[in-house]
């Protein structure tokens, strides 16, 4: 039987008597560590794990500003929340006493979820008193846009307002313009997508869920003929109207504005009702895989890229202009004009799309 001294339970890596001190259950360890040494070795590890070997730069001028903009898009994620809160407020488009107009960068999630160090949720109190002092309550959502989606974005100082606003977009009340750079041009060159939209998951050896076309036609295999089918109870109407401002190099610069307010409702009508996908929509520009985008040669010659280095291509959608009634009358309008990224601005230039003039009324 063992001496009642001898017994031990190993707990976390390290040794533990029954009444004891904690204690290495190497026989040649030194003495206890003490709680500083101790978290600086836990910070030590954590560091460790965290270092990874630093990726060689890129020596052509093109490679070297996509590796750049990888770069900046995961410092995001990184960033202070108090740094992130005071990019944005130097960022501010528009204020007054109800709203605050945000241009919102690229790779910036609205909300948090697996995966998210941070978002603009998290820094809109930090934001908030930058703004208006100390006892300044939280901004409010009034509306959301996609993590790669840059551009206006409306915020509002009380819950009121917020409420208020999130119905004038719920009514269509407010007007909405997006650009986006596409891969083809579509035909016609302006025109309405009217096709539900539903989300579906993608049987591959990647599972995954997608949003998709629902249409309420069909045509007849056997005679060529359209006919209508019954709307699935879980698909969502949407509506786009869409226009083409330049084309040249196998794509096209679209004006867009969205009726209604699917997830992913752009991305989709344009990919799968048009067969235009957005430039750098990797999520879309395949049904069946994930996988990055093909580009047509031309295009590939004018970004100055090869097919490997596609998938370092952001995605080149920005909410450009709205226009929502202002207070309680509406025959006022507030009209929030913003720039697109320079990213943007230089795949335009590159693939010799016409840069449409901004009027800021």
């Amino acid at each position: 039987m063992a001496a009642r001294g001898s017994v031990a339970w190993l707990v976390g890596g390290f040794a533990v008597k029954p009444g004891g001190r904690l204690f290495s259950h190497s026989q040649s360890a030194a003495a206890p560590l003490t709680a500083e040494q101790l978290a600086e070795k836990i910070r030590a590890q954590k560091r460790e794990k965290e270092k990874k070997p630093a990726r060689e730069v890129p020596k052509d001028p093109v490679l070297r500003r996509v590796y750049e903009f990888v770069q900046l898009s995961q410092q995001l994620q990184r960033v202070h929340p108090n740094v992130l809160a005071k990019a944005l407020k130097n960022g501010i488009l528009y204020q007054n006493k109800e709203i605050v107009v945000i241009n919102k960068p690229y790779g910036l999630p609205v909300h948090g979820g697996p995966g998210v160090k941070s978002c603009i949720t998290d820094v809109l109190p930090i934001l908030a008193k930058m703004l208006d002092g100390m006892k300044a309550t939280p901004l409010h959502l009034c509306h959301r846009l996609d993590k790669e989606t840059t551009g206006v974005m409306v915020l509002a100082r009380d819950q009121d307002t917020a409420h208020r606003i999130q119905e004038l977009f719920r009514t269509r009340q407010v007007e909405k313009k997006y650009w986006a750079i596409c891969v083809g041009a579509p035909e016609p060159t302006d025109g309405v997508v009217d096709i539900p939209i539903i989300e579906k998951e993608v049987e591959s050896h990647q599972p995954h869920f997608k949003m998709t076309l629902a249409p309420n036609y069909r045509i007849s295999h056997e005679d060529g003929k359209t006919f209508k089918v019954r709307q699935h109870r879980d698909s969502q109407v949407a509506l786009t109207r869409y226009r083409v401002l330049s084309s040249a190099s196998s794509c096209s610069l679209l004006e867009l504005q969205p009726v209604t307010g699917v997830k992913h409702q752009l991305r989709v009508h344009l990919a799968y009702g048009l067969g235009c996908p957005v430039l750098g929509d990797h999520k879309y520009s395949h049904w069946s895989k994930l996988a990055p985008q093909k580009l047509p040669g031309k295009a590939l010659k004018r970004l100055g890229l090869e097919q490997v280095k596609v998938r370092c291509v952001p995605l080149h959608l920005h909410a450009y202009e709205l226009t929502l009634p202002e207070g309680d009358e509406k025959e006022k309008k507030i009209h929030l004009v913003c720039r697109p990224p320079r990213f943007f601005s230089r795949s335009l230039k590159r693939l010799h799309l016409e840069f449409p003039e901004v009027e800021e009324k």
